[in-house]
């Protein structure tokens, strides 16, 4: 996730023309795939692989899973981008994407987002099993054709629902290992689903200028500081509990309760602390809305990580 305002390295020369040398290119084809995305659904698949497996996976197969989502999960950000292309170039924190540059043409993106589509499906039947190729594929679909689509511009709920896709690596990850999906995997399918609006909407509040510019509901536009903050804690309570259920169900010994007992207990303090200052009337930086955003990416690597480590230690 780039910061607000940033500007991609190679893009604009000095004098503010676009730079279209062949490196500048493939940067740009890169960006398309939102990399800085990819890494958090990473963070969210190998580790579930290495829980599938009570220990070390295959590593030829992670390293076929990790390619293969990052494939898919480029082919849907390059579509996502196509597809929004118009109210990207209105907003401050994506002014500077591919498409709005003019660097990558609107045609080139969408052959390149299906051909990342088809690939990356192909991919993951090919080389890991079809099971993982459809839920690849159906988390593909559901990004660009119901998130971005249907609810981003017609919904508060949009990153809600839409987070759904965001939940797939999961299952993915646990399905590459076995060829089929568990309770284990739902579980952490559901502790991402509950994660993803506490995270993102804290985010959203620090840019609200710019979704309500574009016409996009996003839920700090259409309520009050005080209702984002307070769905930021509902949703950060079920969270949290949801994330403890591995352990009572036997998935785990007694290391990854542990970490996320305190990670967990970590947020909901961030949580309620942000509900406080804005109940207070705070804005601005005031509000210091990007802790919680910022503590929400620490607290799921750690959570994942504890995933991993865990079957080595019971």
């Amino acid at each position: 996730m780039t910061a607000v305002g940033s500007r991609p390295a190679g893009v604009l020369e000095n004098d503010g023309t676009v730079d279209r040398s062949f490196g500048a290119r493939v940067g740009a084809f890169v960006a398309l795939t939102k990399p800085r995305i990819i890494e958090l659904l990473l963070i969210t698949t190998i580790p579930v692989m290495f829980l599938a497996a009570r220990g070390v996976p295959d590593l030829w197969l992670v390293l076929a899973t990790c390619v293969g989502g990052y494939l898919s999960a480029g082919g849907a950000n390059a579509l996502n981008m196509y597809l929004d292309r118009d109210i990207d170039a209105l907003m401050h924190r994506t002014e500077n994407r591919p498409l709005v540059t003019g660097i990558v043409s609107p045609r080139e993106c969408l052959v390149f987002g299906l051909g990342l589509t088809l690939v990356s499906t192909l991919w993951f039947g090919l080389l890991v099993n079809w099971l993982s190729a459809a839920l690849s594929l159906g988390a593909l679909l559901f990004y660009v054709l119901v998130y971005t689509m249907l609810l981003k511009r017609r919904t508060a709920q949009n990153i809600v629902w839409g987070g759904i896709a965001g939940c797939m690596p999961v299952l993915i990850g646990w399905s590459s290992v076995t060829n089929e999906v568990s309770w284990a995997a739902v579980i952490l399918f559901l502790v991402i689903f509950f994660w993803t609006p506490p995270h993102y909407w804290p985010l959203s509040m620090k840019v609200k200028d710019d979704y309500e510019r574009v016409g996009v509901p996003m839920l700090p536009v259409v309520a009050t500081n005080s209702v984002v903050a307070r769905q930021i804690v509902l949703y950060s309570w079920l969270m949290v509990g949801v994330s403890l259920l591995l352990w009572p169900m036997g998935y785990v010994g007694w290391f990854y309760p542990v970490v996320a007992l305190v990670a967990g207990g970590w947020w909901l303090w961030e949580a309620h602390a942000l509900l406080a200052r804005a109940k207070s009337g705070a804005t601005g930086g005031k509000l210091k809305e990007m802790r919680l955003f910022h503590w929400s990416i620490t607290y799921v690597s750690l959570v994942f990580v504890a995933v991993a480590v865990d079957p080595f230690l019971r």
